[in-house]
């Protein structure tokens, strides 16, 4: 299993100390279906001779419609070529749309002709031959192991998959019948173990750590990871098979040294 830490250009240096790939998230599409980026602050180089390559993030955030898909496809190559990226990340966050379809039909044509690795959203995992796809880890309710099982047989086994590792940090106000929980940041987090001193506790089935507070007349359910929770999920992603896991810097880089060595 390759391991990639999400930069912002901003992020660069710091996280380059750690033996992981970096996944640049530094591009956006642009008006007339250009490829725009931020500056990045040192040139991308090919990682080790044993490890990943660094690799293009594009994002489709508030981003015009893709009105040239080969113009957008022959942009991104060029700047693959330039900096020597090993491959192309789509991070597409908006609801599936025709022309995206239609772009990343493309894209993943030309990655597999030019032996790039190119990686893609579930959204659009059927609009592309033989896609890898891009599978969130961060469920608050179930079996991990049998979700993850479940995802490997949708897409034809780990090979075809990549872990998006979130590091969940969630209040659910109880009984949670929606499912749905309040993100919380880490000094959040810290702050509320801090007042309430709770007892901590492991949840086998869903890989992650768990309390409960009460507070105003609530009673409310904490769902957390930290560095433990998350190689106990790569370790199970390293079982089935898992191509790649891509961890998010600004949500890591407080338990980097934990995760990772440093070189």
């Amino acid at each position: 299993m390759q391991l990639y830490l999400t930069v912002r250009p901003e992020d660069t240096r710091t996280a380059s100390a750690y033996p992981a790939g970096l996944a640049h998230a530094a591009y956006r599409i642009g008006e007339g279906s250009s490829l725009l980026s931020r500056n990045l602050l040192t040139p991308a180089r090919p990682g080790p001779i044993s490890g990943p390559s660094a690799l293009l993030v594009l994002s489709d955030r508030a981003a015009p419609p893709i009105d040239r898909p080969a113009a957008l496809t022959e942009a991104v190559l060029r700047e693959c070529a330039r900096r020597s990226y090993g491959g192309v990340v789509l991070d597409f966050d908006e609801p599936p749309q025709e022309d995206r379809r239609r772009f990343a039909v493309l894209l993943g044509q030309q990655c597999v002709r030019n032996r790039k690795f190119f990686c893609l959203p579930p959204s659009y995992a059927g609009a592309v031959e033989h896609p890898t796809v891009i599978v969130n880890t961060a469920i608050s309710g179930g079996s991990f192991e049998t979700h993850i099982r479940e995802e490997l047989a949708c897409y034809g086994g780990g090979r075809n998959v990549v872990f998006d590792l979130q590091r969940l940090r969630m209040d659910f106000r109880l009984p949670a019948r929606s499912g749905q929980g309040e993100p919380l940041t880490q000094a959040a987090l810290d702050a509320l173990i801090r007042e309430h001193q709770p007892a901590v506790f492991f949840s086998k089935d869903l890989f992650a750590r768990y309390f409960t507070y009460a507070k105003n007349g609530e009673s409310h359910f904490i769902l957390f990871d930290d560095a433990d929770t998350l190689r106990q999920k790569l370790r199970l992603g390293r079982q089935l098979g898992v191509a790649a896991a891509f961890f998010q810097w600004p949500e890591v880089c407080d338990i980097a040294d934990s995760l990772f060595r440093r070189k």
